[in-house]
């Protein structure tokens, strides 16, 4: 592709961004605010009625979740690996809403727990019985000997929860999400229902053997009883292994089983706060680009790169920063696979910008008022979604963690913003595609010791699709440099309080 013929220069991309029509902007600008405004009314509203107080469990953080004349049944609520107590608010808010005492808490290395995980990951007498054991300190704690608990977990902690109700004898009805555990037995646990996704099929094969280990003919959505066992396994349709923890169906399945149990009836409405958590999301990143034109519209950069040199800059990294990265053996931060992941993008970046400064491709001036924008946007979608869906702040002990990952994040993030500037589509979505394909024979080469990195990919989609989408409006505006600094420092954030503290 030659340069006449190129990717559409950034300045052509500048012009085309002031031809848009006042309209169009006022019609983004009217569905954002509608969008928000309907998202933060669900929410909201699934909230209310609630009292929500957090206290610690010695150094555990906890979440009460209950109606100021609340008289039900306990209910601990645990979640699953890299994520943290505000990731079960689908279940605990409609429990705690049906009259339940709900208590969800963070894992130790998790949210804001401030005490790495420790112990051989791979042993059952290692990390697992240590996380046995602080479930039976939170329950011990909240419980005071009242019981029986019922104990709702997901992924991760389905196994946890099953250890624990194996080892007691004051926990009643088990609702597990997600689950698999080689501790599930044909007696034990004794009441169970599992909640699956419809698009984890392993985890249905699982559920259907632990209700089969009752009654060999059950199927998906039948109830078993046999000598004292009662199991139930349901599918949560349309869901994967994160959207099933807003299930509707789901979560209907799990008020109704504790009712079951406890000879309650509850007349709770299981509202939509999976769609309603998209919702918010997608407003704040739709709305930025007509508050993104508040900026003064700077000069377009004229650049351009030929087909050969962009495929040279995306595979001589791709390859490069693989195999030099897991060459060198650094285990300094205690967060799983961060060391290697801040190293490998610290190579990719560097050597893109290498490139990118060779062949005089410019970033531009920084701009200031863009770059403040941008990270006041990135800030609020960070309360939004800390809120309503996931840890998103650091405890003072991942702060450093953080400081390191810039390392690698900064570099990245600037020459991502540089490369991606002014192109298509199709062109932003190969120039990531290329990293994370980077990643991926990073793993293939060192696959126990990286096996890690593949939850990164997720993450590292979800944060392109935000914001990488809104760096990209602020670009517009005030070119490349302010969009690369901004989301290299949000980016090392959203790493940073992402992955478990892990010490070994």
């Amino acid at each position: 592709m030659s340069q006449a013929g190129g990717r559409k220069t950034a300045l052509q991309d500048g012009d085309s961004s002031r031809r848009t029509r006042p309209g169009g902007l006022s019609v983004r600008l009217i569905l954002a605010t509608v969008l928000i405004l309907l998202s933060l009314a669900v929410l909201e509203t699934a909230r209310f009625g609630v009292t929500i107080s957090r206290f610690e469990v010695g150094r555990t953080p906890a979440v009460a979740y209950a109606k100021p004349d609340a008289d039900g049944p306990l209910v601990v609520v645990a979640h699953g690996f890299a994520g943290s107590q505000q990731m079960m608010q689908g279940y605990a808010l409609p429990l705690a809403r049906a009259g339940y005492r709900v208590v969800a808490f963070d894992f130790e290395g998790h949210g804001r727990h401030p005490v790495p995980m420790s112990g051989d990951v791979s042993a059952i007498e290692g990390t697992t019985r240590l996380l046995v054991q602080q479930t039976g300190q939170v329950v011990d704690d909240v419980s005071n000997g009242a019981g029986p608990v019922a104990l709702v977990g997901h992924s991760m902690a389905t196994d946890i929860l099953v250890r624990v109700a194996t080892d007691r004898d004051d926990i009643g009805p088990l609702v597990l999400i997600s689950a698999f555990s080689n501790a599930v037995g044909p007696a034990a646990p004794d009441d169970l229902l599992l909640v699956t996704g419809a698009w984890e099929p392993r985890l249905l094969d699982f559920a259907l053997e632990a209700v089969r280990m009752v009654d060999p003919d059950a199927g998906h959505g039948d109830t078993v009883e046999s000598g004292g066992v009662s199991r139930r396994s349901v599918v949560a349709p349309f869901a994967e292994h994160v959207s099933v923890l807003h299930s509707r169906a789901g979560r209907g399945e799990a008020v109704a089983w504790l009712d079951r149990a406890y000879g309650r009836d509850s007349n709770v409405t299981i509202l939509p706060t999976g769609w309603a958590i998209l919702g918010l999301m997608a407003g704040i990143v739709l709305i930025f680009r007509p508050v993104s034109r508040l900026l003064p519209q700077r000069a377009g950069l004229a650049q351009s790169l030929t087909l050969g040199r962009t495929a040279l800059i995306l595979a001589l990294p791709l390859l490069l920063a693989p195999l030099v990265a897991v060459s060198i053996d650094i285990k300094t931060l205690p967060v799983l696979v961060a060391d290697y992941l801040a190293l490998h993008m610290l190579i990719y970046g560097a050597l893109q910008l290498a490139l990118l400064r060779y062949w005089q491709v410019p970033a531009g001036p920084l701009n200031w008022p863009a770059f403040a924008l941008l990270l006041a946007a990135c800030a609020i979608f960070g309360m939004a979604l800390d809120r309503y869906a996931a840890n998103f702040w650091p405890t003072s002990e991942r702060a450093w963690i953080i400081a390191a990952m810039m390392i690698g994040a900064l570099p990245y993030m600037i020459a991502d913003a540089t490369l991606t500037y002014g192109q298509t589509i199709l062109g932003r979505a190969m120039t990531r595609a290329a990293f994370l394909l980077s990643l991926g024979i990073a793993v293939a080469l060192d696959f126990e010791g990286l096996f890690f990195l593949i939850l990164i990919a997720p993450v590292m989609v979800l944060f392109y699709l935000v914001f990488g989408t809104m760096g990209r409006d602020a670009a517009r505006r005030a070119g490349p440099s302010a969009s690369g600094l901004a989301t290299g420092l949000v980016l090392a954030w959203a790493l940073g309080v992402s992955f478990p503290l892990f010490q070994g």
